[in-house]
């Protein structure tokens, strides 16, 4: 259902849609698009907005996808400090506190990576077809 809400939302001209209306369009009950709609939202992949009055509307935009890749690479982060926060309890030299300690560094390497590349990513689709990216060499 996650899939189906979020390729719905994508696949509209405007990104945006109410509950009733993805309900309407996919066949499915306003509880399951509920559901989906509070996942996608706690991953950053979707935004909620009010429509005028009680309404709610659910959109994509096109940094979608770039947001949702920056709420991962914090998410990765915060886990890298909670290991390297733990590996002290442990001890150095134990052999839990080596395990939390290698976890903290592969998970800060890869967070950063994540959102170096989201950055890349986004610069290049914002840049104008023809153009050379900003960081390219002149």
């Amino acid at each position: 259902m996650v899939s189906r809400v979020l390729a719905c939302l994508s696949l509209t001209d405007s990104g945006s849609l109410t509950a009733a209306g993805l309900a309407g369009r996919l066949g499915v009950s306003p509880a399951s698009v509920s559901k989906a709609i509070t996942y996608l939202e706690g991953q950053g992949m979707i935004r909620r907005e009010r429509d005028g009055g009680r309404r709610e509307r659910y959109t994509v935009d096109d940094d979608i996808m770039y947001d949702s890749m920056m709420a991962s690479a914090r998410s990765t982060a915060e886990l890298a400090r909670t290991a390297r926060e733990g590996a002290p309890v442990f001890g150095p030299g134990t052999p839990a506190g080596i395990r939390l300690e290698n976890m903290a560094r592969f998970l800060d390497h890869v967070s950063e990576a994540v959102a170096r590349a989201a950055e890349q990513a986004r610069d290049l689709l914002h840049t104008k077809p023809g153009t050379p990216p900003p960081d390219a060499p002149a």
